[in-house]
């Protein structure tokens, strides 16, 4: 099979607002090193990574921004963006069985291998090297998951990100059956994904949203439901949650541990509320709790993640859909947060 040699695509050309994104029509179609595998792109989900990505939100230096990667590492521009990534293999490496070719395929967001090198510290794909917002892109063959299910790409694009994210925030944290389960950020992406997979461990999920969106938790498995503005101790007592999965941080972040029984447990991968919190630290030790800072998936996360799809223990939740050429408005419809779960790109 040929290719183009050029592909349309959508790069970031710095760190700043909507503006650094540009289409193009002359990007390169990715070259394969001998352990990879070309994936033709139909859908790509939106992510506050991306986001983040450009506006250098992870930085926590000076304006230069030399540390606002996802591993803390300069970026280089233009770069592809893209983190959530459905298509189809149409190409492989020498190393790589051609009878690959043809499989509908997720690809790991977390990155462990690229170049042909296995990297000491992962990447993350659309960050440390490109991702999945133009119609091609590369990827080692071992993070390109072969899925076989009745969803459309534009349903499977909504899964690798936000859902691997808390997969691995419930494996992290040893989320068993029976368990008390408080999700904070529940309507997003990552919120209602932890929602429908500790429902699917048999856990009783407490979701923190809006009013306007409990229904839909509900709906997704969630047991109850309470209001952001709740005073957490108030409506459920002290002491009383085994895991908390934080995506949130913020100002009332105390009272999530305030929650916690002692031994318990608390997730995070996420501070749309804050990225500054205040600790007691005798919180911490007097009550024995572990904490879990959750960004490099576990090995068997996004594996397991692909099976729970086939065996349709989870659901696709597609909140909107725009063409990539729009990502601009995509991206600013996510930022009003009146969504719940994903917005999704669409590629010809």
């Amino acid at each position: 099979m040929t290719f183009p040699e050029k592909m349309s695509g959508v790069v970031l050309n710095g760190h700043g607002g909507p503006e650094m994104l540009e289409w193009r029509d002359d990007l390169p179609v990715p070259v394969l090193r001998e352990s990879d595998v070309l994936v033709r792109v139909s859908a790509a989900g939106v992510n506050n990574t991306d986001i983040n990505t450009r506006t250098a939100w992870y930085s926590k230096g000076e304006a230069e921004a030399d540390d606002a990667s996802w591993s803390g590492t300069p970026l280089t521009f233009p770069r592809i963006q893209g983190a959530d990534v459905c298509g189809e293999i149409v190409a492989v490496g020498a190393a790589i069985d051609t009878s690959r070719i043809g499989q509908r395929v997720l690809i790991e967001p977390c990155i462990r291998e690229a170049n042909g090198d296995t990297l000491k510290t992962p990447w993350y794909f659309g960050s440390e090297c490109d991702g999945g917002f133009a119609q091609y892109t590369r990827v080692a063959a071992r993070h390109a998951h072969a899925i076989n299910c009745d969803l459309t790409d534009i349903e499977l694009a909504s899964f690798p990100c936000s859902y691997s994210t808390a997969e691995n925030m419930l494996t992290r944290a040893n989320v068993r059956k029976g368990e008390t389960i408080l999700v904070t950020g529940a309507s997003g992406g990552v919120g209602s994904a932890t929602v429908q997979l500790a429902q699917a461990r048999g856990a009783k999920v407490i979701a923190v949203t809006s009013a306007s969106k409990a229904k839909t938790l509900l709906e997704l498995g969630a047991k109850k439901t309470l209001d952001r503005g709740d005073d957490l101790v108030a409506a459920l007592g002290a002491n009383s949650v085994d895991v908390v999965i934080d995506l949130v941080a913020g100002p009332k972040w105390p009272s999530l541990l305030n929650v916690l029984r002692p031994g318990g447990r608390y997730a995070v991968a996420g501070a749309i509320g804050g990225p500054l919190v205040e600790l007691d630290i005798r919180t911490l030790y007097l009550k024995d709790l572990s904490f879990f800072g959750c960004t490099v998936l576990e090995p068997q996360v996004f594996s397991n993640l692909v099976g729970r799809i086939e065996r349709k223990e989870i659901a696709p939740l597609v909140a909107e859909t725009y063409p990539l050429r729009n990502i601009a408005a995509a991206q600013s419809a996510f930022g009003e947060k009146g969504h719940i779960g994903k917005i999704v790109l669409a590629l010809d």
